[in-house]
């Protein structure tokens, strides 16, 4: 399992957003990536974020790299994980 890859679910473990689950939608470079929520479903906005302050998760969703937030909804439609994302992640101390 590729633990950083396009379309894997993953939760925020540091910053305002620790806890929320989002989607790697871009690999900027070996320390940063491109998440998004999408803000309507897990309120987490589009941003970069570093690898050190994610968990990546064992579940995936097919969208392509820099997928619109229209289109990462539908994917976890399509895969039935919208009841999972919806679910916040209480970050261990």
């Amino acid at each position: 399992m590729t633990a950083i890859q396009i379309g894997r679910i993953i939760v925020k473990t540091n910053g305002r957003e620790a806890g929320k689950k989002a989607v790697i939608v871009d690999l900027i470079n070996q320390n940063y990536v491109l998440v998004t929520g999408p803000k309507t479903l897990t309120s987490v906005r589009r941003r970069k974020c570093n690898v050190m302050h994610l968990e990546p998760t064992d579940k995936l969703v097919s969208v392509k790299r820099d997928a619109s937030d229209g289109d990462v909804s539908a994917a976890i439609d399509e895969a039935g994980l919208k009841e999972f994302m919806e679910k916040v992640v209480v970050p261990q101390i």
